[in-house]
């Protein structure tokens, strides 16, 4: 019943196109922006991959870090992709666009690229795992359609384990899915990105003309959207954040 895009029908992706405003970035797109992204913070280009019209090769070199700035610190920056439908910003199992699965090696999500860092950085599994929850609690999503928001969730789920299987040739076991599980369910979350409160949680306020006898009825408050401040151990509101208060 849920599918990612590429799988729904072109009436179907249609339909979605014109009911939720629903259009899915190309990989190359996806890596164009978050090469960019990443020239802000490392002060360079192509720092990850290099970008050839619409294909794209990743760097050859482990990772070096401009000076004042360190690995564990591009691991903890936090990355907000806003309207993530199944989230081709952060991870990049396959090209939304067209369905294409993409071997790790040449993945270019804002995840992607932090868990390459902690691959490159870490020769502990301990280590490993520590510094892979962190890039996990340090990308956040909202998402207005509960199937897309589901389908990401899966994608970070899955990604998780594909990098586990890679660099440690072993399947995730129930425990780290559950943290992993945990820190997905609060980073990508259902919100009204216009409102910053859950989709359709409190009917909208109808303007009546009451009688004398009447009293105003009290509106319920809308329920705004939290999130985790994981380096800090609490939940914050999501408008705060946008308000500076947070």
């Amino acid at each position: 019943m849920i599918q990612p895009r590429i799988y729904k029908t072109l009436e179907a992706q249609a339909a979605r196109t014109k009911k939720h405003a629903e259009v899915f970035t190309p990989a190359w797109v996806c890596c164009l922006m978050n090469n960019h992204l990443d020239e802000e913070w490392f002060g360079r280009a192509d720092v990850f991959h290099r970008l050839d019209d619409r294909t794209w090769m990743p760097t050859q070199t482990p990772i070096t870090f401009p000076t004042g700035r360190t690995w564990q610190q591009y691991v903890d920056s936090r990355r907000l992709e806003i309207t993530c439908g199944e989230a081709p910003f952060l991870v990049s199992r396959y090209d939304a666009a067209d369905g294409r699965l993409i071997p790790i090696a040449q993945r270019i999500g804002l995840l992607d690229r932090k868990l390459r860092v902690v691959k490159e950085n870490t020769t502990i599994e301990a280590d490993w795992m520590k510094w892979t929850l962190r890039a996990f609690q340090s990308v956040y999503g909202y998402e207005y359609q509960g199937d897309n928001l589901l389908i990401a969730r899966i994608n970070l789920l899955m990604t998780f384990a594909d990098y586990l299987e890679d660099r440690w040739h072993r399947l995730p076991t129930e425990e780290e899915l559950r943290k992993v599980s945990n820190i997905l369910a609060w980073n990508l979350w259902q919100m009204d990105g216009l409102k910053g409160t859950v989709p359709m949680g409190v009917p909208e306020e109808n303007c009546e003309q009451l009688s004398m006898f009447e009293q105003e009825r009290i509106q319920d408050t809308p329920t705004n959207c939290r999130i985790m401040d994981w380096r800090r151990d609490r939940s914050v509101q999501y408008l705060d954040l946008q308000k500076g208060r947070g």
